[in-house]
């Protein structure tokens, strides 16, 4: 459900293609969000007395709501963000596996299971079980304005929490049309609550002394506010922030393939993806086929907002003068645009950019440029393309075409970045069973997966004495039983290893 507000200040969502107003929406403030966690309290208790069971059965009711609107909640995300239809489909599809995923596995995962309790405490039954936390608030980006927050909300939800969901100014109505499905599906307690505003409204749910966890998702910048008000009251925070993230094509690669996906990588959505590729190094021997079919292909791409534009504008004006400082400095130090230039800055579009020669220390190669431009580095061979890699704070995700599995392989696991797809973009963030985050300035926890499904918990150990045996933790401890364990422990532990 969206929270109902007494207040009467409102703002407007506006579609940043043509200007127009897309529609009104509350500034909550906060007593409004302060109502709303209370709300989630009493409805944690109660989603979580219902069960592994019927949780996942309402939850995949709530999947199925949300294909039945597919289209409805992909014009809401086109006119909000401006992105391509079909994009916004595409991405509401990803959202709908990832939900579908947490519901099916939610129990499997963090139901109760017996753990051997070795031979010292072989009386002891121990079991392991992760409990849902209770209120968990979720700030949510822009640029996929239901995908990426969903990684944390079909998440939370299946582990047994309540949510109190904050999208972005920018998108609001992505927010208030998925609670209302919600609500629709599960009428008895709002389970997931829609807060609308701006900034302030994101900081009084940060900074809620009832709130047990938050996932956020935006800049670095931001996240640092977000991690000094959580701390007032030790609120535990996972954070999703920026990437400045790499291609690297090594030699054997399928240059068409690897073209293709950079291209992508890049341009789609604007280049508004934190899991964007901003950066190509490409090995010497491949470097002049691969830039030869990269620019012809990205000639072909056109903005707008019409069904045939490739992609979008920028979604939020501000990143304008970004990015074309960043073209601007680029070039200025000696970097060349093969395809585009300053010029492609045409409020509110960009149009495809693509610049070479570009200083490692410029700010296209060191700061997160979040638009459709691309540098292209040539390097000696895969050793300096991973070493250029990882020569950022950033480290989010990574792609790499190679035409050897082991090679690639190798630079996978050396690239310094919580996720790294090969001989393809991105595909991790379609695997459901896979976890999501960066290390670095990229943010810390993850999403997705286990390990998302565990993110939204805590883990609690009980151990039951089965029989009663020695008992070595007592006052009455006898000096002949001490030596028993000791014989024990040495029989057991203290032989040599051979290689």
């Amino acid at each position: 459900m969206s929270v109902a507000t007494e207040s009467t200040e409102t703002f407007a969502s506006l579609n940043p293609a043509t200007g127009e107003v897309v529609a009104e929406h509350a500034v909550h403030d906060e007593k409004d969000v302060a109502a709303a966690v209370e709300r989630a309290r009493e409805a944690a208790a109660w989603w979580r007395a219902l069960g592994w069971k019927e949780r996942r059965l309402r939850l995949l009711n709530v999947k199925g709501s949300l294909t039945r609107n597919l289209n409805r909640m992909a014009e809401v995300i086109h006119q909000e963000t401006g992105k391509p239809i079909q994009d916004a489909q595409l991405e509401t599809i990803m959202a709908i596996s990832h939900l579908d995923w947490a519901a099916r596995n939610a129990h499997k995962v963090l139901g109760p299971r017996n753990v051997y309790p070795g031979v010292m405490a072989i009386n002891q039954k121990c079991v392991l079980e992760y409990q849902a936390l209770g209120v968990v608030g979720v700030i949510g980006p822009w640029n996929y304005p239901i995908f990426t927050p969903m990684g944390s909300i079909g998440y939370a939800l299946a582990a047994g929490n309540a949510v109190v969901f904050k999208p972005s100014e920018f998108t609001p109505g992505v927010g208030v049309l998925l609670a209302e499905l919600f609500a629709g599906v599960i009428p008895e307690h709002p389970v997931l609550q829609t807060i609308t505003g701006l900034g302030a409204t994101g900081a009084a749910l940060a900074s809620s002394p009832h709130i047990d966890k938050v996932a956020f998702t935006g800049s670095g910048r931001t996240a640092k506010r977000v991690m000094a008000a959580c701390a007032e009251n030790l609120t535990p925070l996972v954070a999703e922030c920026g990437g400045k993230d790499a291609c690297i094509v090594d030699a054997g690669a399928d240059l068409d393939a690897a073209a293709d996906a950079a291209l992508w990588g890049a341009m789609s959505n604007a280049g508004q993806t934190c899991i964007g590729v901003e950066r190509i190094y490409v090995v010497d021997d491949a470097y002049d086929a691969f830039l030869s079919k990269l620019t012809e292909k990205a000639k072909d791409l056109r903005p707008g907002f019409d069904r045939e534009a490739a992609y979008g504008p920028i979604t939020m004006p501000s990143q304008l003068e970004i990015i074309e400082r960043h073209i601007k400095d680029a070039i200025d130090r000696g970097g060349k645009a093969v395809v585009g230039g300053p010029e492609s800055v045409r409020k509110p579009y960009v149009e495809p950019v693509i610049l070479t020669d570009v200083p490692d220390d410029s700010a296209a190669v060191c700061e997160e440029t979040f638009g459709p431009t691309i540098t292209v580095h040539r390097v000696r061979d895969l050793d300096e393309a991973v070493e250029k890699t990882n020569r950022t704070n950033y480290g989010l995700a990574g792609t790499i075409f190679s035409g050897s599995k082991s090679r690639a392989m190798d630079a996978a696991r050396r690239m310094r970045s919580g996720m790294t797809s090969i001989n393809a973009f991105a595909a991790f963030a379609s695997v459901a069973a896979l976890p999501f985050g960066g290390v670095g300035e990229s943010g810390f926890g993850r999403i997705h997966g286990a390990d998302g499904l565990r993110e939204f918990t805590r883990p609690k150990a009980i151990t039951r004495q089965r029989f009663a045996t020695m008992n070595l933790t007592s006052f009455a401890r006898s000096e002949k039983e001490m030596q028993r364990v000791l014989g024990m422990i040495n029989m057991i532990h203290g032989r040599r290893y051979k290689r």
